[in-house]
């Protein structure tokens, strides 16, 4: 089997890792990869949105699965063009990919298929958006609808601060494109979940679910990123929860998308919050596998392959509707200086042989520079992953492992998945 991963980040390195995991034999291609992806197959010189490039590789490569990693090139059509040549594809068509590059359009989704979500309004002029701001009740949340790397979504103490983000937005292009349309929706407090699920655009395998970590700093402090860790697995994610997750967000989400005429086929991402109730409120929908999630889910889940393939070449039989996991992993970001904002980037990385034993170092942001030297080329720079049979004892393989690569400036924190670690403490210390 000749697969390709078009992408270049953390995500696709694990993405890479996997196929290679569930399928030795396979050979494996990255658009446009990494340092880390070099390792397990061929990189080629593509940039996962030069959507014509990567259709003629896929043609002249013979390639069987071709797995889409990042948003941009989902939204762009990719996989609708890859379709059109008859060629196997993991990820949804670009229709059933507004679902995330529109967070207005999601909106509606959600309405019309009566998903659980903060409530909203939608606006792409600024004068009926303060006027809204004015009588919305404190604090509240802007975001950009378009794609903005997953810092679109601002949460503002005060309407003055909502008025001011909504300006940067709509009146001086803070986020460009991706905020010439905003939505202004309640804030909703509670504790976070990403819920993860491979759907052919009827079927639905619910994966673990994943907590991700998205403030720059220790407890949850700073400024909104990408995301600087995650874990799993997450113990407030009962099996009920899930089955209510699938019955109320997942399957609605997919039937509605269906009935406006866009089958999905991939990965859907909820991003969730667990209000007081228990009630999952949807944050967000993502189109493709999450980043951090992915280098934190996919290291204890086993035959992924064998989904993807069957996904894309249609036949899929899932057999169950909701995977688990055995091992718990805790999957740390190591950061460039300045990230989110202004990252400082070349600095010369050394990365120890031998990082830990149960450890997964897995590229984002790095490339080689002509003499070969290995050097900082995005925000975010690593995922280090750790396993363990708990996610203290993975946490803390993946504290140790951040502590040795090298880098200057380097910057991570040191308490992802405290939750979960004060959730055990406390079980343990009850026994």
């Amino acid at each position: 089997m000749r697969i390709l991963v078009v992408g270049g980040g953390g995500r696709e390195h694990a993405l890479c890792w996997a196929l290679k995991r569930d399928a030795p034999e396979a050979t494996v291609f990255a658009a446009p990869g990494n340092p880390g992806t070099a390792q397990l197959g061929t990189n080629l010189e593509i940039e996962a949105v030069e959507v014509v490039k990567v259709v003629e590789a896929v043609q002249e490569l013979r390639i069987d699965l071709t797995v889409i990693g990042p948003e941009a090139p989902l939204a762009a059509g990719l996989a609708d063009a890859l379709r059109a040549t008859g060629r196997p594809v993991f990820g949804p068509d670009r229709a059933a990919a507004r679902i995330e590059s529109s967070k207005a359009f999601a909106k509606d989704v959600m309405r019309r298929a009566n998903v659980p979500t903060a409530a909203s309004r939608t606006f792409d002029a600024l004068e009926p958006a303060l006027a809204y701001i004015r009588r919305h009740a404190e604090p509240l949340v802007v975001k950009a609808s378009g794609l903005a790397a997953g810092k679109g979504a601002v949460v503002c103490a005060t309407r003055d601060a909502a008025a001011s983000t909504a300006r940067a937005m709509l009146a001086e292009g803070a986020f460009g494109d991706a905020g010439r349309e905003i939505v202004v929706e309640q804030f909703l407090e509670g504790e976070e979940l990403s819920v993860l699920a491979l759907t052919d655009g009827e079927r639905i395998l619910v994966l673990p679910a994943a907590q991700d970590h998205k403030r720059l700093g220790e407890g949850d402090a700073g400024p909104n990123t990408g995301g600087m860790g995650a874990y799993c697995p997450v113990g407030i994610a009962t099996g009920a929860l899930l089955d209510r997750v699938r019955e109320q967000v997942l399957e609605p989400t997919i039937r509605e998308l269906a009935a406006q005429g866009a089958c999905y086929q991939g990965v859907l991402y909820a991003g969730l919050m667990l209000t007081g109730d228990g009630t999952p409120y949807v944050l967000e929908f993502n189109c493709r596998f999450g980043d951090p999630e992915t280098q934190a889910l996919l290291p204890v889940l086993t035959g992924v392959t064998r989904h993807l393939v069957e996904i894309a070449t249609g036949g899929w039989r899932p057999g169950l509707t909701t995977l688990d996991v055995t091992r718990a992993a805790v999957s740390t970001v190591l950061a460039a200086p300045g990230y989110p904002d202004t990252p400082e980037l070349g600095a010369a990385i050394v990365v120890p042989r031998d990082v830990e034993p149960g450890t997964l170092v897995f590229h984002a942001g790095t490339y080689r520079d002509p003499d070969g030297t290995l050097r900082v080329q995005g925000g975010r720079v690593f995922s280090v992953t750790g396993l363990g049979d708990t996610v203290a004892e993975a946490a803390e393989r993946s504290a140790a492992a951040c502590e040795l690569i090298a880098f200057q400036g380097k910057t991570y924190r040191r308490d992802i998945g405290w939750r979960e670690i004060r959730r055990q403490s406390a079980r343990a210390a009850r026994s």
